[in-house]
């Protein structure tokens, strides 16, 4: 019989009953170290004070209207994203997956509005994850995204990542409007993007009229130590996606743009039933407020530092387990040498959760304002559960 909640999870066979800061206790009271901060969600950690006051007296005024109203916490967070970003415009989803779809019909409905309809095609490469849509799968096309769910949604043109000749030969094709990349893949297995390969993935798009969109739904939000990653390469996009760390743990995304790239979305051509609610951009603009801090930044850039160090010397400790340590900021991956299901399942045993990637990597995404002690912790638990694979 198929159980209640549909299984397409494979369950850890843990029940979380609350959360403080970096850590997790279970329903039999086990304390557990959460370096997946609900992958890349959590970014100010579990019941965060202001948070929580935030919630609390917006819950008390207004849940939800519908968006043929203005909505003041909406135009306040809008506000806050336009006058940190290289946008001029905001739409707000409900997730990431929903972001990726209006990035999408945006690119499009902009070539269509300058008469060239032609120029429906995105750009996208292996390993890269947009979410589960129809559009997420079909930019993803992976075999494990798409096999089951044809006919899908044509347009995507899928490279390997890092071919630059397949790129620039590509990118000159008439039916090419857009590329969609991630700075730093995620699910892919933390693959970060090099600064110049970003400035020249700019260039290109400059040089062919092509749209440069930008998915920031994992590596965004202070993830690298800069509110978004592309800035470390002092580019910008024309369309960016955000979700997760946005909402700290509440369900909020966001498309970002330049008014140049948005110009097609006129009234009627998208919308959304709870995206942009005010109890959603309440706890984003409290959000903002913390982590586009420059001190606050300044702290995650730090511990960065120090968590990567603690991890170099875990990977030198233990070469039959992990291979090397790659990532930005609070964004790292771990190579394995076991494999990575083994290492979360150790990790499970010693009270600290992490996250299977791609490639065989270990993703580690704490809450950004994790302590210097949660970071000690982090390694003396995965020094233990490599330690039991060892002797296994």
């Amino acid at each position: 019989m198929i159980p209640s909640v549909l299984p397409t999870y494979n369950r850890a066979p843990l029940t979380f009953v609350s959360g403080q800061g970096s850590w997790l206790t279970e329903v039999d009271g086990r304390r557990f170290l959460d370096l997946g901060a609900g992958i890349a969600v959590n970014a100010l950690g579990h019941a965060h004070p202001d948070l929580v006051q935030t919630l609390t007296e917006q819950a008390s005024k207004l849940w939800h209207v519908s968006n043929l109203y203005n909505i003041e916490q909406q135009q306040s967070l809008a506000d806050k994203l336009v006058a940190a970003t290289f946008a001029d415009t905001v739409f707000f989803t409900n997730s990431g997956t929903e972001a990726c779809e209006l990035a999408v019909k945006m690119a499009r409905k902009y070539f269509y509005e300058k008469g060239q309809p032609e120029r429906t095609t995105i750009i996208t490469f292996d390993g890269s994850f947009h979410g589960r849509s129809s559009a997420g799968i079909a930019a993803a096309g992976s075999e494990k995204m798409v096999k089951g769910f044809a006919p899908l949604l044509p347009g995507f043109l899928h490279l390997p990542w890092g071919d630059h000749e397949a790129l620039t030969a590509a990118a000159a094709r008439a039916d090419v409007g857009a590329i969609l990349i991630e700075p730093v893949q995620g699910e892919g297995g933390i693959r970060p993007l090099p600064d110049q390969c970003l400035k020249g993935l700019r260039d290109l798009c400059d040089e062919h009229g092509i749209l440069l969109i930008l998915d920031e739904v994992q590596c965004g939000m202070g993830r690298t130590g800069k509110l978004f990653a592309h800035e470390w390469a002092g580019i910008t996009p024309d369309i960016m996606m955000v979700a997760k760390g946005i909402g700290g743990g509440f369900p909020l995304g966001a498309v970002l743009a330049t008014e140049n790239a948005a110009s097609g979305m006129v009234a009627g051509t998208h919308g959304s039933t709870y995206g942009g609610n005010p109890l959603g951009c309440a706890v984003g603009g409290k959000v903002m407020d913390i982590i586009s801090d420059d001190a606050f930044l300044a702290e995650v850039n730090r511990k960065a530092a120090l968590l990567r160090q603690k991890l170099e010397g875990l990977v030198a400790a233990h070469p039959t387990i992990f291979d090397s340590v790659r990532g930005s900021g609070l964004m790292i991956g771990i190579k394995c040498v076991a494999s990575n299901l083994d290492v979360v399942k150790a990790g499970y045993e010693q009270g600290v959760l992490t996250v299977p990637a791609g490639d065989n990597v270990l993703r580690l995404l704490p809450a950004l304002n994790l302590t210097d002690d949660d970071i000690s912790q982090a390694y003396t638990r995965l020094d233990a559960a490599a330690t039991a694979l060892e002797t296994a």
